[in-house]
């Protein structure tokens, strides 16, 4: 039984059957939850738009082909199989320590998964998105707290997701939704649950995180909470093809609004770069956007107010506002005013809004590079020419971010097997962890070794026959089955 507000009484009754469900019958759930919403594209799209205000073409069908994209590329990973680590290694009476006894190593699902959604992305960080996915892949039952700004659509999603998972046979409890902050913060104090991943802001996260490692057992909680991805522009770079910089930043800020945790925040220039007037001209040239939400848009000016009040900061654009509809705004300041400029010039203003530094030299940059806080990601516009400045930038971009991005802009993060979204705090409360692409699924997985089980009592994946025809770690050799091409059961 599914309880509103509530995690659902046989949530760990469905963690055990889960686990003991196959890959390839965790795939098919994933695929039927794929197929259930885009047949249902037309209802979810304009219940989206009506909450949200995104335009429904191209981002909010785009966001919906996303989302079932990646649920279908996770039952991808669940074929392949190798997200398990299989590892074996024989009993050795030769080995150099000692006689070593037959240990065998393998993934297994965490438990109980309380998802936190997001605002800003209705259905690719929300009820079916990413954290869903990869926990459910992961073989853990997810219980979702809806986000307040898009409360319908995420019941109706949830309605769906659940009559997906019933007619592909899934575990019952495996998946629900709940709403409330109150109800929240009780989901995540609930012993029964296992891990929790959230994507917000660093107030909101700091404080769930602060509740998951409290309890009396603490739990894992995987938090993508705030980042201003810093762009560097070598001059190289601004002599080659200034004007068409200036352009991609100005499309990337105000991509959705300002309202991707990618948006680059800080735009680093050097001084004399003579751009000033495209960059007017592009950022101006930009219509107003409605934000999600009034606290959103509440929030937004008063980090505007802020900023302005900063001793050295002066005003490129000033975006106008109607209601809750913003034009960016673009801001300019020195190096030198920069680090003298506190946390107004540093923290994330979630919304159309960029600061651009300029900076007299290669010293100077990286001595404000080095003052930042962590985050996403970080990005160099240069020339291949300027290898030896830009490689002596990668220390102080390496030690920020978790994407690095070379003549490319943050905005935009593909779902895929090599991606990274991720980095230290405050960009995320788990910087060895990814929230996008396939390696997400780890989060949600322990290892557990067996040492000296016959071989009928060990799980398939670690047997001696391979029945599931799994890539394996073998006495420390990397082999993959000949039979692999059957795919993971």
């Amino acid at each position: 039984m599914r309880l509103r507000n509530s995690v659902p009484e046989n949530v760990v009754a469905a963690a055990r059957n889960a686990a003991g469900s196959t890959p390839a019958e965790r795939a098919g759930w994933l695929s039927a939850v794929a197929d259930a919403l885009d047949a249902a594209a037309d209802e979810l799209v304009p219940l989206a738009h009506e909450e949200t205000h995104l335009p429904v073409a191209p981002r909010l069908t785009g966001e919906l082909a996303r989302t079932t994209f990646q649920l279908r590329l996770f039952g991808e990973v669940l074929r392949d199989g190798g997200f398990l680590g299989a590892t074996v290694d024989h009993a050795d009476p030769g080995w150099p320590m000692g006689a070593r006894p037959d240990l065998r190593r393998v993934l297994v699902p965490l438990g109980p998964v309380l998802v936190f959604a997001a605002s800003n992305f209705p259905f690719a960080f929300s009820v079916a998105g990413g954290d869903t996915a990869s926990a459910l892949a992961a073989g853990c039952p997810v219980v979702l707290k809806a986000h307040p700004g898009h409360e319908g659509l995420s019941t109706r999603t949830g309605e769906i997701v659940t009559a997906a998972l019933a007619a592909a046979g899934a575990p019952d409890g495996l998946f629900s939704v709940i709403h409330g902050v109150e109800e929240g913060v009780a989901a995540l104090k609930d012993p029964r649950i296992s891990a929790a991943a959230f994507t917000g802001s660093v107030p909101g996260g700091r404080a769930l995180f602060d509740i998951a490692v409290s309890r009396p057992v603490p739990i894992p909680f995987y938090g993508e909470l705030g980042s201003v991805n810093p762009v560097v522009v070598t001059p190289g770079a601004v002599a080659a093809r200034g004007e068409a910089v200036a352009a991609g930043y100005a499309g990337s800020l105000s991509l959705g609004a300002g309202q991707f945790c990618t948006k680059p925040g800080l735009l680093f220039l050097p001084e004399g770069h003579g751009l000033d007037d495209v960059l007017h001209t592009a950022v101006g040239a930009i219509a107003r956007q409605r934000l999600l939400n009034d606290r959103i848009a509440s929030g937004f000016t008063q980090k505007l107010a802020e900023l302005r009040s900063v001793p050295g900061v002066e005003v490129l654009v000033d975006g106008d506002q109607q209601d809750f509809a913003f034009a960016p705004s673009l801001f300019t300041t020195t190096a030198e005013e920069f680090l003298a400029g506190g946390s107004a010039v540093r923290e994330e203003h979630f919304g159309p809004a960029s600061l651009i530094v300029t900076y007299p030299g290669q010293a100077a940059l990286i001595e404000v590079l080095d003052s930042l806080e962590a985050g996403l990601t970080a990005t160099v516009h240069g020339e291949t020419g300027e290898a030896a400045y830009v490689r002596s930038l990668l220390p102080s971009l390496t030690r920020l971010a978790g994407r690095l991005l070379w003549n490319d802009w943050p905005t935009g993060v593909t779902v895929s097997w090599a991606q990274q979204h991720g980095g230290p705090y405050p960009a995320t409360t788990a910087p060895t962890t990814t929230s996008v692409g396939t390696a997400a699924i780890e989060r949600f997985l322990r290892p557990i070794a067996w040492q000296g089980f016959p071989d009928a009592l060990l799980p398939e994946p670690l047997q001696e026959a391979n029945p599931w025809h799994l890539p394996r770690r073998v006495d420390g050799l990397s082999q993959a089955d000949p039979g692999r091409h059957r795919r993971c059961p």
